[in-house]
This record gives C-alpha cells, sequence and structure tokens, in this order.
C-alpha cells in the first residue's frame, strides 16, 4: 500500500505520532504502473497532485542542448513533486528508469491533512530538507570529483538510501539502470561510465550482474568517493 512506503520513509527522518500514522493510512491514493521511459509528470505541467513512488525508480529529468540530463533519482517512498503544493508549474519531467508503480494524492486533500496534524507539514518540510541536500551533494558530486569518485559516490548514495526504507541488505539491491542513466547523472559519456565500472569491477569492490548490485567492499568504495551519509539524515 502507498502508505506504508510513505510512512517507513518519514519515520526514517523522524517520529510520527500513531494519530499522523493514521491520517496517512486514510489518504486517498490513485495508483499507475509505469513502464522504463514512461513520464509520470512532464516539463511544463501543473500537477493538481503529488506523487508517492510505491516501488521502482523515478528521475528528474531535462534534455538541455540535445542531451539529456539527470538531476536526482528517487527511491520508495519518496515524494518526488512535493514542492509542486507551493510552486505550481514543474520544471523538470518525472520519469520511471525502469518498471515502477506511483500513487497520487490530491493536493487538495493532502492541504487538508497537513492544516489538521501539523506534525505532518514539519515531517514533509524535513523530507524537502533532506532532498535539497541531496541536490547540493550532487552539484559538488559532478562539480568536484573525477569519474571514479563520482561514480562511486552515487553507488554509495543509492544503497545507502534504499537500505533506509528497507531494500537493500548488506550492499544488495535492485538496480535496473543503464549505464546511460548513469552517464545522464554523472555528466559523462556511456563509455566512460562504462571504464568506470569495468574497474571498479576489477579492484572487487562491486559486482553488478544484470538488474543487482552488490557493493562488495563498502568502506573502500566510500573512500574512494568520499562518501560521508550524514547529508542522507
Amino acid at each position: 500500500m502507498p502508505h506504508q512506503r510513505l510512512i517507513k520513509r518519514l519515520l526514517t527522518a523522524g517520529r510520527l505520532s500513531e494519530s499522523e500514522q493514521k491520517a496517512l493510512v486514510g489518504l486517498p491514493y490513485a495508483v499507475r504502473n509505469l513502464a522504463d521511459g514512461d513520464i509520470a509528470v512532464h516539463q511544463g505541467e501543473r500537477p493538481s497532485a503529488c506523487t508517492v513512488l510505491m516501488s521502482g525508480f523515478l528521475s528528474r529529468q531535462r534534455v538541455i542542448s540535445e542531451r539529456n540530463q539527470i538531476s536526482a533519482f528517487y527511491v520508495p517512498g519518496d515524494i518526488p513533486d512535493l514542492h509542486c503544493l507551493h510552486v505550481p508549474t514543474i520544471d523538470h519531467d518525472l520519469c520511471s528508469t525502469g518498471p515502477s508503480t506511483i500513487a497520487t494524492v490530491s493536493h487538495v486533500v493532502l492541504r487538508q491533512v497537513l492544516r489538521d496534524f501539523p506534525g505532518l507539514t514539519y515531517a514533509l518540510w524535513g523530507e524537502t530538507v533532506i532532498q535539497a541536500a541531496i541536490y547540493r551533494e550532487w552539484v559538488e558530486n559532478l562539480g568536484a570529483r573525477a569519474a571514479l569518485p563520482r561514480v562511486a559516490h552515487l553507488l554509495c548514495e543509492l544503497s545507502t538510501r534504499m537500505q533506509k526504507v528497507g531494500l537493500a541488505e548488506n550492499g544488495k539491491m535492485n538496480l535496473p539502470f543503464t549505464q546511460a542513466d548513469f552517464a545522464d547523472a554523472c555528466g559523462l559519456s556511456v563509455v566512460h561510465v562504462n571504464r568506470t565500472i569495468q574497474e571498479l569491477r576489477r579492484r572487487g569492490l562491486i559486482d553488478w550482474q544484470s538488474q543487482t548490485l552488490e557493493l562488495l567492499q563498502r568502506a573502500e568504495l566510500e573512500f574512494i568517493g568520499d562518501f560521508n551519509e550524514e547529508y542522507l539524515h
């Protein structure tokens, strides 16, 4: 159910009272299944509902100078367009990266629940702050790190975020990304990403078979990527 993912995500960053959790359980959701590449919300739209990611991954994308740029990945429990409660027009596409399932809840309904339960407003504000911290980290990753630490950092981040919502165990998780997805997220060519992934494999740091990624030497990968998970709270 959509509320289970959302509650689990919000509980990783703080507390929710029993009444607040019941309020989330009672929200009316509309569920959609998306195939790889489907657009959940199009750039320029004025959404009337917020999106809760139930399973799979979404990415925030824009085409710049004829090249696709991914500026965020979202994991189950995330609300990638929460800001549209206050900023009416979305300035990017929300795209399914691999198959995914989303649930939408009306802005009107959500605003009323937030008025009735101020603690939920605080919790969702905290979630927005965390997303802003992730965005800052991505900017720094793109601007200050070479290819190998850049990719290593992103792998560590994805593993940590999936672990927080119970979808990664011992560094192992489902990851239906292509090397082109990593290229778009890391500002690299597909060829450069391929070489970087092969180097991480050669060093025995990761095992990536089909759609399953395992971080074999997490501490070494964190050292290479200069990764500190504190920004994920």
